[in-house]
């Protein structure tokens, strides 16, 4: 049993991409068995005038450290709760005052590690100084508890709280240390440089890669880690290969969970979902001027924006194959609604279509398959895609698109749904991912009982394939196959599974639906937390040898 238990991410109270959903669902399991010796540690990027929305400051049994602490002039600390299922302890920090300490840091990096920060760029710098920050708060308390005897495990995601890592490696030896990398930084860059990535991985050489795709001080910091970490671990089989090969160590596989306390149950769903419905389709209508029943089928997918990764191109793709195969229908045959909801540079919600939303006549707007202004509009890749394809959501037409650029948090201007409310709306939910280290999005459509379609090249998808077969009837979730060279085939197959749920009874898709939910179940924290414990287990171990 553990002592106290660190973890340390950029996306603690900070909703950014998916490692912000791993921790935020993982928190209540971990605080569960914790307690309050389980502390979340985050960069602390807020002001008075631009609060976080889940942090709250409170007193914690952290309180009597707090008051004494010897930190470095200028860091600044709060410690308080993460309001989220099981509320644990949570540390922000700031760090721009470590900056005057850059210099020797990245040097004795260099001495101990080979860490090779001379080619950072970017968010490089502000990584390592709040990871370096972290690890400063890791070691204060740790010393205050003087307890040399405690186990103590502090565990750090991603290779942007590598600096962290490697700090505490060598100035507490007496810690466990844990490293999880979600999704390499080589491997997502030879995906968003266009390269094949699956089909050549024997011939890659990680460092190799780095130096021709300008990655040297990314890639340097996350294998030293990697090399480093008492316990190295990743999220799934498809991304532990690639660690084998780009980062020279095979990682235990520690795979994501869901918190189904997030999803509404019995009548407070079917509200929730007639509501998303509602809302969804009144968009439609406002930006397009038709009318859409209540039997359209209303499809989506979502995601970070990296049109080839999380394979954006192939659900545009698979869409416009299903429009053409829908032009000869009867007139009378059911819409079809198909979402893109993937922030981009957002300026504004469109004051149109607000006017139009308010308005008990609305009429058929200039440009209806967007919703937001963006400030990139001319160069965003999706927007882009959708015109190249030729939506532009005229009435004879059964599918219509809409872009959905913008952070569904509630408060768009448009929506004003969270993704999880509109979630509920769905009929279909696509991921058809290219690279996937393991993908939260299909399996919080599963978790609300969407029928979901994702590939094998997903960690999801090849978990779901591994545990229960190739059976989407009986389990809900499609997994489809995907190489580097079988794009059209992809999403012909998308197109063909949503022309099935087109045409499908009510019956067998409430069916789908239940056997959704039974599989999302069965990727629960509750059944993937012993992961975790035989990684701090083999982290404990080898820090008991040190000591």
């Amino acid at each position: 049993m553990l002592d106290l238990l660190f973890e340390t991410s950029w996306e603690v109270c900070n909703k950014v991409g998916g490692i912000y959903a791993v921790l935020s669902t993982k928190a209540k399991t971990l605080q569960k068995r914790y307690k309050d010796n389980l502390i979340f540690i985050g960069p602390d990027l807020w002001s008075a005038e631009n609060q976080s929305p889940t942090f709250v400051e409170a007193r914690t049994p952290l309180a009597a450290w707090l008051s004494q602490a010897k930190l470095p002039e200028g860091m600044r600390v709060r410690v308080g709760r993460w309001d989220i299922p099981g509320k644990p302890i949570a540390v922000l920090v700031t760090f721009n005052a470590l900056y005057t300490y850059k210099d020797a840091l990245y040097t004795d990096m260099w001495n101990r590690y080979r860490v090779d920060s001379l080619h950072g760029y970017g968010d490089y710098d502000e990584s390592c100084m709040f990871a370096y920050a972290a690890a400063l708060v890791i070691e204060s308390i740790v010393k205050w508890k003087k307890s040399p005897k405690m186990k103590v495990v502090a565990h750090f995601d991603e290779w942007t709280t590598g600096m962290g890592l490697l700090y505490v490696k060598s100035h507490l030896p007496q810690v466990a240390t844990v490293f999880t990398t979600h999704a390499t930084s080589i491997g997502r860059s030879i995906c968003g440089n266009g390269k094949p990535l699956y089909d050549y991985m024997q011939g890659y050489n990680g460092d190799q890669m780095a130096c021709e795709l300008n990655m040297q001080s990314k890639h340097s910091l996350e294998k030293a880690a990697a090399h480093a970490a008492d316990a190295f671990t990743t999220v799934s089989d498809v991304t532990a290969r690639e660690c084998l090969q780009l980062l020279e160590r095979y990682p235990l596989v520690t795979p994501n969970g869901f918190e189904q306390n997030y999803v509404p149950k019995g009548a407070k769903f079917t509200s929730k979902r007639i509501a998303a419905r509602q809302c969804m389709l009144k968009v439609a209508s406002c930006l397009t001027g038709q009318d859409f029943a209540d039997d359209t089928l209303i499809v989506a997918t979502s995601g970070r924006l990296e049109m080839r990764n999380k394979g954006i191109d192939v659900y545009l793709d698979s869409i416009s194959s299903l429009r053409n195969s829908l032009r000869f229908v009867s007139s009378k045959a059911r819409k079809v609604v198909a979402l893109v909801l993937v922030p981009a540079w957002m300026k504004s919600p469109r004051a149109d279509l607000v006017e139009n939303l308010n308005s008990t006549k609305p009429a058929r707007l200039f440009d209806p398959v967007i919703t937001h202004h963006l400030h990139n509009q001319d160069n965003d890749p999706i927007y882009n895609r959708i015109n190249a394809l030729g939506f532009h959501n005229d009435p004879q037409d059964k599918v219509t698109v809409i872009d959905v650029p913008c952070y569904l948090n509630g408060d768009d201007g448009v929506f004003n749904m969270s993704y999880y409310d509109l979630l509920a709306g769905l009929d279909a939910a696509v991921f058809p991912s290219y690279y996937e280290p393991w993908g939260y999005t299909p399996l919080e459509s599963a978790a609300f009982g969407v029928p979901t379609i994702t590939t094998d090249l997903a960690g999801f998808g090849q978990w779901v394939l591994d545990r229960f077969g190739d059976d989407s009837d009986r389990y809900g979730v499609k997994v489809l196959h995907r190489t580097d060279s079988n794009y059209e085939e992809t999403f012909r197959a998308i197109a063909m599974s949503l022309m099935n749920l087109y045409v499908m009874s009510d019956k067998v898709n409430r069916a789908i639906r239940n056997a959704n939910r039974t599989t999302s179940k069965a990727a629960s924290w509750e059944n993937f937390i012993e992961h975790y414990d035989k990684a701090y287990e083999q982290a404990l171990l080898r820090a008991a040898e040190r000591r």
